[in-house]
């Protein structure tokens, strides 16, 4: 299996685990354990991954919002208007998600216009650091195991700056200091609120 496969694998798995939980809507028939609210999707095992929405964390032009997961992907053709969800490494001192490790992640910024609550398409993507990246010192990795992968370079910076806007990613790649891998999964996402 080539390295694109099992990126495009390993991805699927990492996306799954992180939003299998949102296929399902939390309804008024919620078991005790589940009528709290929403969990972040880190917390949830076992039966709850497919039983129960979640939310995350995430980037969206350079500050941390709430995303509630509400789909991992589309049967059929896939939609021609996605946004890039970016997996990349921490940002910050705690990672946004921990499974299979720990992992940050980037969206487009939320829109002003509505308080940046809004429902998004997202085609997901690795942003790792490119070998002329880390020889030339202008993206700094963090080394993270990947089940079938080995150890791959996430970005954790390009250029001294963190990776937490979209902006910063694609002008990283465009320089070719970090490669971005389309991993082949849609998710939906929905922007809940500023943390």
């Amino acid at each position: 299996m080539n390295l694109s496969t099992r990126l495009r694998t390993t991805a699927r798995i990492l996306v799954a685990t992180a939003a299998l939980a949102a296929t399902a809507f939390v309804l008024p028939a919620a078991s005790p354990a589940n009528a709290g609210g929403l969990r972040d999707c880190v917390d949830l095992t076992g039966h709850d991954l497919d039983q129960v929405g979640c939310w995350e964390d995430v980037w969206a032009d350079g500050e941390e919002v709430r995303m509630t997961f509400s789909n991992t992907g589309f049967r059929g053709e896939t939609p021609r208007d996605l946004s890039p969800f970016y997996v990349l490494a921490s940002q910050g001192d705690v990672a946004q998600g921990a499974l299979p490790f720990g992992h940050d992640h980037v969206i487009d910024r939320s829109p002003a216009h509505n308080g940046g609550t809004y429902g998004v398409r997202l085609a997901t993507f690795f942003v790792l650091c490119s070998g002329e990246g880390i020889v030339s010192g202008g993206c700094v990795p963090t080394m993270s195991h990947i089940e079938g992968l080995g150890d791959l370079p996430l970005a954790k910076s390009a250029n001294g700056q963190p990776l937490t806007t979209t902006g910063r990613i694609e002008s990283a790649s465009a320089a070719g200091l970090v490669t971005v891998i389309p991993v082949g999964v849609v998710i939906v996402g929905t922007v809940t609120a500023n943390d």
